[in-house]
């Protein structure tokens, strides 16, 4: 009924960040038995405000508080990484969680992450192209070929096949690096041109197209329910506004995800009514009942705790729990 997603940023203006990774493992146990359909959890580097740079770990340690909520890394920038030490993280944790932990991989979009790893940027495409068939080979445990090496990553992973990999992306170059490995597609922003591009580069390659899952642009991904919106306006904007600026002034000049706002202020942004919303207990269930997800980011921004917990039992207890 509900997803959760945690990217850990914790500016000046939030909580402190020990008391933000206590509080996001707390959160996804309390809410695995609350109507939570995933934990989702997303990768940055050297942002000043701390945004999560190591989603792996994060997903280990919220596997070991969780029996069966599925967690999500989304995404991963494969460029920055070594495929096969990955792999073997991948293996590991899908060990730990039984299964639960899936990924998301793409390129990514920020200069200033590939030169905190000396990694040129402008090879982007082409090294997630030469990265991620090895990392495919590599999270299944099994033996393979490459470079005339023989490879093989251990221990085995729980899940026949290893976990689950996804590409993610906006581009048609990544709509078609998706098709062409025979993975599904997860895309930042909708267009029928993405779809048409994944599914003819995965036919052509000798795939059978899976997943491609293309948001349409007034999707909501940071919701709050709140008995009196006005008011949650108002206690949330410093927070909902790190949020909005911080990820415009990352994309200025890119074209707009579903997850973004150009909105400068707190007025604009609720006038926008799109990705960043309030609802009332009554438009939430509504919401579910047409079949859509509440895609709930409870700590954004480094919202304290103790306010992220008001809101988050309005949704377990007034939504979910009324509804039962």
């Amino acid at each position: 009924m509900f997803t959760l997603r945690f990217d850990m940023r914790a500016p000046d203006v939030g909580a402190d960040r020990v008391e933000l990774y206590a509080t996001a493992l707390e959160m996804a146990a309390w809410c695995e038995d609350r109507g939570a359909l995933m934990a989702i959890l997303s990768e940055h580097h050297g942002s000043a405000d701390g945004y999560l740079p190591s989603p792996t770990v994060l997903a280990a340690a919220m596997a070991a508080r969780t029996s069966r909520l599925p967690i999500a890394v989304m995404v991963t920038i494969l460029p920055l990484h070594d495929p096969i030490q990955l792999a073997e993280d991948m293996c590991v944790i899908d060990i730990l969680s039984r299964g639960r932990v899936s990924y998301v991989a793409g390129v990514g979009y920020r200069p200033e992450e590939y030169e905190l790893y000396g990694v040129d940027f402008s090879r982007r495409g082409e090294l997630a192209d030469s990265k991620l068939p090895l990392l495919l080979a590599a999270r299944s445990g099994e033996e393979f070929v490459h470079e005339g090496r023989l490879h093989r990553v251990t221990p085995a992973p729980h899940t026949p096949g290893g976990p689950s990999i996804a590409w993610g992306g906006g581009s048609v170059a990544a709509a078609r690096r998706a098709g062409r490995h025979g993975i599904d597609f997860i895309a930042q922003r909708g267009g029928d041109q993405l779809r048409e591009e994944y599914l003819a580069s995965a036919r052509s390659a000798g795939h059978e197209p899976g997943v491609c899952f293309l948001p349409p642009d007034d999707m909501p991904t940071a919701v709050f329910v709140a008995d009196d919106p006005d008011r949650a306006w108002d206690e949330l904007a410093p927070y909902l506004m790190h949020d909005v600026t911080a990820y415009a002034d990352w994309n200025r000049g890119a074209p707009a995800s579903a997850s973004m706002s150009g909105a400068r202020t707190i007025d604009e942004l609720r006038q926008q009514n799109s990705s960043h919303r309030v609802l009332t207990p009554v438009e939430a269930r509504e919401l579910i009942d047409r079949g859509e997800m509440l895609q709930l980011h409870p700590l954004i921004g480094g919202l304290p705790p103790e306010i992220a917990w008001r809101y988050l039992h309005t949704v377990t207890d007034d939504v979910i729990g009324a509804a039962s």
